[in-house]
């Protein structure tokens, strides 16, 4: 870290970060007459909302030394935000400034003492953190000096004058070779050697050796030719970076492991070269090649200065050559040539991952491995256009000119347009690469590297970027030739020239990329319209100040095209975008897929190669308002309204635009698509300073969330309430997750990869097990019923696994497409008006699978209920009053009720396929039910391939898989979680498993403690104590079921975590606390609030005929009953006769509003701080209290209450939530806050 030291020979140790909102308070403490004088009077925190980039210095002792702001456009006012490039140039043409290579400081304070040495440390990390970075220019009033700090790095070059009044401003340039050069790339000599070993000793160089022996170095050096090269950067004559660099590369491997079409299969053009498959003409065939290259496009590439990787990381051999991917760019990129002339391209060429989603037939995303042989491959038959590089490593202080290699490594091979780099995929993303675009592998592809391609033209800077012409329409069309959304492309392009506007009359603006007159990209935007929606359902306020954004700065990104050549330019062109169209925000929606792989929503526009360069912000959990109800009061309509179809959102602001990511190309496999399992990846994927380039999801359907059953409302299956079909919409894990379908049969701990069910397998390097549990076949007994058996003489065979094969009829239903397929059957086999229909089970399940039979029109007579022997005292509902109104409508539906029955034999022990009849035993008598559909709810339990995975892998199963307080198995790689687990019995805890927890909150934790791996912004985690490593982890979100049970009631059932125990038992407690109960179930008014000893919300039950507000219910779990309105108070006053109607009255929306748990933590925040120094703050005063360290005349809460009145706590607690109301008054319009009375 770098050192400072003062005049008076003080010394600080600091380091440079990017600027916080906390820092502001700091910065304008460290703000001067004189430096308002040079920059102006500044609003810093609009400033710094509008800054490309904001560093701070700060000590050891998080104390800021300095600050500096720079943006993209000069300040004061002497050019135009999109037009001063000329204005600099004619100040001295020695200087080729471009918005490229240029940034303007428009602020810098420091701490005086320290202020020439922090000026220089910025500036250099500047240069650093921008390799493309030449000039920074800083602009002041002509009569001002700069003074003695800004003068050591700035040099007066010229005056202009203002724009708007009669005043000259001197222009001052900092240049970048006074403070972090280019470096000199020259040939290796042997004499290198010693200059460059302690550069190789600074990491571990064992492979090295194995690989090349004890010398490698020198004898890499010696063996030059014109095939091998050995390439090393100097600086004042000293050798601080070597890169060793091959013509001899294996394409026959690259083709075989990598989709390189876009870059012509890194081969010069042959006549030969067979591009297409013979059935070409089949346009699925063409889409399907299209999604192939798409659908593992779903990684982020941004760029983060790494640590310099060890030399042997980036080892680069013709026999190692292969990776994973993250390439999106939908253009050809086949260049013959260092000029930029783009060749016609293969059709299968790479399309964005947005695209996917709008055309798929299937799965957007999902992987099908076996069909995914048959697809056709690109030949190429022309002679190899690439070099590789083989090793590579430079010192840590010049990592961040890496690139300057390129030029020099081109020149060695002038026949040669393309340079590879493999490197092991767990290697950090070093600045190298980041230049790099990396390929994407086939789904068969099992080496275990990344492949990553940098074309000659790359090298080029003189990208222009600008608003497009009506002579730029052929330029677009040769570029988007080849995109299937090329036409609404082209419309929107003719629109822009013709009317500036959209039909709609929105502003639109298109902007193109333009590199040696040839146009490289395009991309058009309009205002986005929608902005108080996106607001009110959109977490964007994580990144941006809203307040300090004009209406018309937030444009939405329609179109996206760059030519993959120039990827490594996308931020810089998203920049520019915002520059010259005035914008500070740009949005990009996501759509679901639509189920017939159409464009599935009129509002979804055309691909974006952008996407992993913006960042995806999270849905904001909505109220849902009692509109009728609230009148007038109600939210606006453009927030309360439902958007024609969900979406994810995607953002990025001019903050972001220079703000790196940390890249995480471990590959994290996750099994199966469980609640856990969604969880787990949302959490990841909403990292949004990290980017996984590697998350794959194992799953028997692929991603959930496909809204197979339409607007159905009864869906067969409970809900646990984690995620439903538009939660999937807003997530689009298709666009960051890959998705492999198949079936888990076995896992390689030592190869580290997991076998699927039809011999493929896929590379982990942290596998994660969250395939929960399912409904299994039941097993019949084989009692022959003739012999008139009992449950006594008939062994139950809920504990053995059904070999044999599965009726056709026979349905367990685990997830929405096993509800599908129950549904077609029914309606293909006219099950609704003949034939018997057997539901096998205790579980809520089986209650809402006959609900939703009986709503398809089911006849309840042909409805058998057929219950097995409880495995347990507590029933699946667990209330008695619920039960008995189920149970009675039921029974008046004519459905017949078998208790204690065993599944005796399917057909009389005949063939079971198709079931006709099934017997059951009885503790009395047995009995036989004509079947036409058998439907199997029995005790869930671990699929069977899946503990043979876990067995054979040797991993510690006990009933099921055994992990650790960390989610840990016996494989330190191997993570587990959900109902799959059990924790180990060292705990001493066997009651206690995940399935007793809330799956979503499981999920998080799990990732959570995973990020802890990958984030090294997080504080390292320290081991627990032995002891404390003894006790399991106690999770607090409430569990929670719902559905809708027969008689049409909608049922919603919200507890704490616990050991499941019949109700009657826990209401005889002394503890037990308060229950609130209104209606009655038989008339679907049910509602029913256990408030515990503390006065909390621990319970809340509903069955209501009428459909409720669900996510407002789960709202109140945990809140204290004084904040529900002072509830027991009014329940024994006899003034709440009805609870659903009580909360819809306007007081409670703000407790259902997703910010308000933020004002809770504020409120304690105040509370529980010393605000007057002679006085202890209320927490510290409860303490005392509780303590006896006080002694009071009155009750307690009266001596608190009296405080809190007549301290500065109660205005300072007021004005907390009157803050919180009118800047949330669009959720929360019903409640007055001043100004507004």
């Amino acid at each position: 870290m770098p050192v400072l030291t003062s005049p008076r020979g003080k010394v600080e140790v600091v380091r440079c970060r990017r600027t916080e909102s906390q820092d502001i308070y700091c910065i304008k403490n460290l703000i001067r007459k004189f430096t308002q004088k040079l920059f102006g009077r500044l609003n810093i925190i609009y400033l710094l909302e509008k800054a490309n980039l904001a560093i701070t210095l700060h000590n050891d002792k998080e104390e800021i030394m300095a600050q500096a702001t720079f943006l993209d456009y000069p300040n004061w006012n002497v050019a135009k935000e999109d037009d001063w490039v000329s204005v600099f140039r004619e100040l001295d043409s020695d200087i080729p400034c471009t918005p490229l290579n240029t940034l303007f400081m428009h602020l810098f304070v420091a701490v005086d003492e320290y202020s020439v040495d922090c000026c220089k440390e910025i500036i250099l990390t500047v240069f650093k953190a921008v390799p493309e970075l030449h000039f920074i220019f800083l602009i002041v009033p002509s009569y001002m000096s700069l003074g003695s700090t800004l003068v050591t790095v700035f040099d007066q070059v010229g005056n202009v004058p203002c724009l708007t009044h009669s005043e000259d401003f001197a222009v001052h340039v900092c240049h970048r070779h006074n403070h972090y050069p280019q470096l000199h790339i020259r040939k290796a000599r042997v004499e290198d050697h010693d200059d460059l070993m302690p550069v190789f000793m600074h990491y571990d160089t064992t492979v090295l050796k194995e690989t090349y022996g004890e010398y490698f170095l020198a004898e890499l050096i010696e063996a030059q030719d014109e095939e091998n090269h050995a390439v090393v950067c100097e600086v004042e004559g000293l050798a601080v970076g070597f890169m060793s660099v091959c013509s001899r590369v294996n394409t026959e491997l690259l083709h075989a492991c990598f989709d390189l079409g876009p870059f012509h299969g890194l081969c010069f053009p042959h006549p030969d070269d067979v591009l297409e498959s013979p059935q070409e003409l089949n346009v699925q065939g063409s889409q399907d090649a299209k999604l192939r290259s798409g659908s593992q496009s779903s990684q982020k590439t941004i760029e983060e200065p790494q640590e310099p990787v060890a030399p042997e990381a980036t080892e680069s051999t013709q026999e190692k050559i292969t990776g994973e991917a993250a390439f999106e760019e939908p253009l050809p990129a086949a260049q013959n040539g260092t000029i930029i002339e783009t060749e016609d391209v293969e059709k299968h060429n790479h399309v964005s991952p947005v695209l996917d989603h709008h055309v798929s037939s299937g799965t957007s995303v999902s992987i099908s491995l076996p069909e995914e042989h048959s697809h056709f491959r690109p030949i190429y038959k022309g002679a190899s256009a690439a070099f590789c590089i083989q090793l590579f490593c430079i010192e840590e202080k010049y990592e961040a000119r890496s690139l300057d290699f390129m030029d020099f490594v081109f020149s060695l091979f002038p026949g040669k347009n393309f340079c590879i780099i493999s490197v092991p995929h767990l290697t950090p993303e070093f600045v190298l690469i980041q230049n790099f675009v990396k390929m994407v592998p086939f789904p068969d592809c099992t080496l275990n590297q990344e492949l990553y391609v940098f074309h000659r033209a790359g090298l080029l800077k003189s990208i222009n970027i600008r608003l497009a012409t009506l002579s730029d329409t052929p330029g677009v069309e040769n570029l988007v030739s080849t995109l299937m959304l090329k036409r609404s492309i082209l419309e929107d392009l003719t629109q822009y020239n013709k009317a500036r506007r959209d039909p709609d009359g929105t502003p639109l603006q298109a902007f193109v990329a333009e590199v040696a007159e040839q146009i490289v990209g395009i991309a058009v935007i309009r205002n986005e319209m929608d902005i108080e929606f996106i607001r009110s359902h959109y977490n964007i306020e994580d990144f941006i100040y809203f307040g300090h954004h004009q209406r018309e700065e937030h444009g939405h990104l329609c179109h996206f095209v760059l030519n993959p050549i120039f990827r490594h330019y996308t931020k810089f062109f998203l920049k520019e975008i915002l520059r010259l169209g005035y914008k500070s925000c740009l949005y990009y929606p996501v759509y679901p897929r639509g189920m017939e792989g159409k464009f599935q929503n009129p509002y979804a526009h055309s691909l974006t190669s952008a996407l992993h360069y913006l960042v995806p912000v999270r849905p904001r959990r909505q109220i849902v308002y009692p509109l009728e109800k609230l009148g007038i009061n109600a939210p606006s309509k453009a927030v309360s309204k439902e958007e024609v179809g969900s979406y994810a959102l995607n953002h990025t602001n001019r903050k972001l635009t220079l703000e790196p990511k940390i890249t995480v190309s471990a590959k994290i496999v996750v099994v199966g698509a469980s609640s856990v399992g969604i969880s787990f990846l949302e959490t990841l994927v909403f990292c949004s300073h990290l980017k996984f380039d590697n998350l794959i999801l194992i799953s028997t359907h692929g991603l959930p969330g496909k809204n197979l059953l339409g607007a159905e409302q009864r869906k067969f299956l409970a809900t646990d309430h984690c995620f439903n079909d538009k939660d999937y919409a807003l997530m689009s894990l298709c666009s960051w997750v890959n998705v492999v379908v198949g079936r888990m049969t076995g896992i390689d701990r030592a190869a580290k990869h997991v076998v699927l069910s039809k011999g493929e397998i896929v590379l982990y390097d942290h596998l994660i097990l969250c395939t929960g549990q399912q409904y299994q076949v039941p097993c019949p007994a084989g009692a022959d019923i003739s012999q008139h058996p009992t449950n006594r003489e008939v062994a139950n065979g809920s504990k053995r696994r059904y070999t044999g094969k599965v009726p056709c009829n026979h349905f367990t239903l685990n997830d929405e497409e096993d509800c599908c397929k129950a549904l077609t059957w029914i309606r293909n086999n006219s099950i609704t008006t003949e034939g018997n229909v057997i539901v096998y089970g205790n579980t809520i399940d089986t209650y809402t699978t006959m609900e939703t039979l009986l709503n398809i029109g089911v006849k309840g007579s042909c409805i058998f209920l057929v219950q097995p022997p409880p495995t347990s005292t507590v029933t699946c509902i667990n209330n008695y009053s619920v039960e008995s109104a189920v149970e009675d409508s039921l029974k008046a539906a004519g459905v017949t009720i078998y208790r204690d029955a065993i599944l005796a034999q399917w057909n009389d022990g005949l063939n079971p396929d198709p079931i006709h009849s099934a017997s059951f035993t009885t503790p009395t008598k047995p009995f036989r039910l004509q079947c036409s559909m058998f439907f199997s709810f029995c005790e869930k339990n671990v699929d069977y391939e899946t503990f043979k995975a876990l067995n054979d892998a040797c991993l510690v199963y006990d009933g099921r898989l055994v992990i650790d307080t960390s989610f840990h198995t016996n494989d330190t790689a191997i993570r587990a979680a959900g109902s799959l687990t059990k924790f180990s019995n060292r705990y001493y805890a066997n009651d206690w498993t995940h399935s007793n927890f809330n799956s979503k909150e499981i999920g998080f934790q799990l990732a959570a403690a995973m990020l802890n791996l990958f984030d090294p912004s997080l504080e390292p985690v320290t081991e627990p104590p032995a002891d404390l490593d003894r006790l399991i982890p106690m999770y607090k979100g409430a569990k929670i079921q719902g559905g809708i049970l027969p008689g049409s009631y909608h049922y919603l059932h919200i507890a704490k975590p616990a050991i499941p125990c019949p109700l009657a038992i826990l209401m005889a407690q002394p503890n037990f606390g308060l229950e609130i109960v209104t209606g009655s179930a038989e008339n679907g008014t049910y509602f029913r609030i256990h408030i515990n000893k503390y006065n909390m919300v621990e319970t809340i039950t509903c069955l209501s005929k009428e459909p409720f507000p669900v996510s407002n219910y789960i709202r109140l779990f945990g809140q204290h009953e004084q904040l529900l309105n002072n509830l027991c108070a009014r329940y024994n006053d006899n003034l709440i006769p009805d609870l659903y109607s009580y909360f819809t009255e306007p007081w409670c929306m703000a407790l259902f509003h997703d910010r308000f748990i933020d004002l809770r933590k504020e409120l304690h925040q105040i509370l529980a701080s010393k605000e007057e120094e002679d006085l202890p703050s209320i927490e510290q005063l409860v303490h005392q209290i509780e303590n006896g360290e006080i002694n009071l005349t009155e009750k307690p809460r009266t001596y608190l209450k009296r405080v809190f009145q007549d301290t500065i706590y109660k205005p300072l607690v007021e004005r907390s939530i009157l803050n919180y109301l009118q800047y949330n008054h669009y959720h929360l319009p019903m409640y007055a806050w001043p100004g507004i009375i």
